[in-house]
């Protein structure tokens, strides 16, 4: 590939992608690490099924209001200066949650946190795919959703290796938080703001001098020519965009629902809660989260190799029913009544390795991909927004359903969701891969003038 005939340019792409990774990275330690403390809430609070539920959800609601003023604000004041906002929000909103004195208290310092967890979902792919060239696009992309998962390992590993340290050990999970923090905000002090918005701010030759460093000189004309024609406010170009993005936002809605609805978050926040329901012992319960974890991290890398190569519309039908084929399998466990701790543990391991290697990295390459560079910013409140919903929907009610409803209609339901999301993405979602930020747009376009 061309960009790695210099290795100036691709050490630069490379610092820049991990810089905005290091978003995911807490994103991934801020909604994991609640899983270890979770237990240890219950009995400091006294929580019932509420308020477990509220102690897990409340930052994934402050992540909806993040969601929605990052997406709002950055076609403004653009990626970078946001993206410095939340870092500070983080290392903030860890020592406050982890020196909480009551529960109303944590709660408002975990929604807050949420706003900075939110934010960096919209800000840190959209960061990715900015100043991405189109050939590594997905693997640098890929990359966000393995800070990610390593965010939710080493928050793993804090939970286990504090489990045991007396009654303040819930509050070190939370404090460690800080230091990830400081070293993201360091990072972001030395990276740039994307091409595209110095494109929109007018700040043309700065945007033109940073596309040579990324891309070389002759990519970096032609990606330049092919912004600057992106941007051009023609009334026809407006008016068809409109229709277009209508389309773009109906489908970016219901994939952001199905991606929560079939059962990610219930796996990775509830994983020990299930574990122990079939008689399993703490210490037991969240050494498992290590098998989840480390499962999440190793197929995560695959995606590396196959997101690039094999495109994006075939790896989220084939991650989508493995997933189904999972919860089929916790399905029978249940059914046959041997509630075995080993086969839920295998069983949702596997869930994860087909999520991992193919839903997680896909959606989130999906999302900036997908819409117009003139309406990136707002558009994805749309996606991102939904998801952190059904996201914070899911995680609050699970509890109930799993006591109340019951283990199998619950299990049942994510798995028809997760073949519903297969059947959804074969009828309605395009392919993206090698192709421009502008060439996805026209591809858009192209499919609004044959139904026109």
């Amino acid at each position: 590939m061309k960009l790695f005939d210099h290795s100036n340019n691709s050490a630069f792409v490379i610092f820049l992608g991990a810089t905005a990774a290091l978003g995911g990275m807490m994103f991934g330690f801020d909604i994991a690490i609640i899983v270890g403390a979770g237990p240890f809430l219950i009995k400091h609070f006294a929580l019932n099924d509420l308020g477990l539920g509220w102690a897990y959800s409340s930052l994934l609601f402050g992540c909806i209001l993040g969601a929605v003023g990052a997406g709002r604000l950055t076609d403004r004041y653009g990626r970078l200066r946001l993206l410095l906002c939340v870092a500070i929000l983080f290392i903030v909103t860890s020592i406050a949650t982890g020196l909480a004195p009551a529960f109303p208290l944590f709660i408002i310092a975990r929604f807050i946190g949420g706003i900075a967890v939110g934010g960096v979902s919209v800000l840190s792919p959209m960061y990715v795919a900015e100043v991405s060239p189109s050939s590594i696009r997905g693997r640098m992309c890929a990359a966000y959703q393995l800070a990610i998962t390593i965010g939710i390992l080493v928050s793993y590993c804090i939970n286990y290796a504090l489990r045991n340290q007396g009654e303040w050990n819930w509050r070190w999970m939370f404090l460690s938080g800080a230091l990830p923090s400081l070293l993201f905000f360091a990072a972001l002090l030395r990276a740039p703001e994307t091409p595209l918005f110095l494109f929109k701010s007018g700040r043309t030759q700065e945007g033109r001098d940073l596309l040579i460093r990324l891309m070389g000189k002759e990519d970096a004309a032609i990606e330049a020519a092919q912004i600057e024609e992106s941007l051009l406010p023609t009334c026809s170009k407006i008016a068809m965009d409109r229709k277009t993005l209508r389309r773009v936002l109906i489908i970016s809605f219901v994939l952001a629902i199905l991606i929560h609805v079939s059962g990610i978050n219930i796996i990775i926040d509830y994983a020990p809660l299930i574990l122990k329901s079939v008689g399993w012992k703490i210490d037991a319960a969240l050494f498992s989260t290590f098998v989840i974890g480390g499962i999440n991290f190793l197929f995560t890398l695959i995606s590396f190799w196959t997101i690039d190569r094999y495109g994006r519309k075939p790896l989220y039908i084939i991650g989508s029913l493995g997933m189904a084929f999972s919860l089929v399998i916790i399905l029978v466990t249940l059914w046959g009544g041997k509630l075995d701790g080993a086969i839920l543990l295998g069983s949702m391991a596997l869930f994860i390795a087909f999520f991992a290697s193919c839903i997680g990295p896909v959606f989130w390459t999906l999302l900036p991909e997908i819409f117009p560079n003139e309406a990136r910013g707002r558009a994805m409140i749309v996606p991102v927004v939904t998801q952190w919903v059904a996201n914070a929907l899911v995680v609050l009610l699970f509890p109930l359903a799993l006591h109340r409803v019951g283990k199998l209609p619950t299990f049942g339901f994510l798995a028809c969701m997760s073949i519903l999301q297969a059947v959804f993405v074969w009828r309605f979602l395009p392919e993206t891969k090698g192709k421009t930020l502008e060439e996805i747009e026209n591809h858009w376009n192209a499919i609004q003038d044959s139904k026109a």
